[in-house]
């Protein structure tokens, strides 16, 4: 059975980081273009990064580039999202998963506020 266990997520002060995880069990995490999503307050699902499998070349939005950083852990089998000089704007629910296989996590809150 396919899990993908985001964690993390929480309350930053602006200008502050966050590490998300997103630990995966019966998926191979390495083996799938991996991506990070987020859904803000009254807003629609935006993607935020992926990493593909392989060599593991990472993409960023625009709106993220420069801050956030994607990466995973094949003998953790753990994805990650470094998170540094939040902004308010970055506030929502960031989601893990593989888009083109419908497996995703169930979510983690990140709160950027002061």
């Amino acid at each position: 059975q396919v899990q993908l266990v985001e964690s993390g997520g929480g309350l930053a002060q602006p200008g502050g980081s966050l590490r998300l995880s997103c630990a995966a069990s019966g998926f191979t995490l390495s083996s799938y273009w991996m991506y990070w999503v987020r859904q803000a307050p009254g807003k629609g699902l935006e993607w935020v990064s992926h990493i593909e499998n392989g060599g593991g070349s990472t993409h960023y939005a625009d709106s993220v580039k420069g801050r956030f950083t994607i990466s995973r852990d094949n003998a953790k089998n753990t994805l990650y999202l470094q998170m540094n000089s939040l902004k308010p704007e970055d506030t929502a629910l960031y989601y893990c998963g593989d888009p083109p296989s419908g497996y995703w996590g169930q979510g983690t809150l990140v709160t950027v506020s002061s």
